[in-house]
């Protein structure tokens, strides 16, 4: 009986091996760096949470001890309102928030780009500008003090 061949009785083996290597890898990372940050789909659900969170903890002292509770009430409902006109968004369209992410991101290193530029402008000159009267020309300069 002919001995199978190694790539028959290991077809997957590299598949499973690299696998193992890039979760250690990732496991190496977050215990160096801590966990990254998720997509922007589930930065911005962390985001509208928190918001909704001190919304809902905020205290009104401009109603008074009586409108008080009425008022948290109304807030919590309208922040209940919010998240659940935001959540179907981000779970209908997870890749427009990393779209615009990134053109956000493309936009601040243009407006970087431009910022830049113009300082460099401004700071190349060599001397300041000068008081027409202040051009040297032919003549001494005779201090009249």
């Amino acid at each position: 009986m002919p001995a199978a061949a190694p790539s028959e009785v290991h077809a997957d083996a590299w598949a499973t091996a690299a696998a193992e290597d890039l979760e250690a890898e990732r496991a190496r990372r977050r215990a160096r760096h801590g966990t990254p940050p998720g997509s922007a789909a589930e930065e911005f659900r962390k985001l509208v949470d928190a918001v909704a969170g001190k919304l809902s903890d905020l205290q009104s002292p401009l109603l008074g001890a009586v409108a008080g509770p009425a008022a948290q009430q109304v807030v919590r409902q309208v922040v209940q309102q919010a998240k659940a006109a935001v959540e179907p968004v981000i779970e209908r369209n997870p890749d427009v928030f990393d779209h615009l992410a990134a053109a956000g991101s493309e936009l601040l290193a243009a407006y970087r780009s431009a910022v830049q530029d113009q300082e460099r402008r401004w700071t190349a000159r060599d001397t300041p500008p000068r008081d027409p009267g202040d051009e040297p020309g032919p003549g001494e300069r005779i201090d009249l003090d």
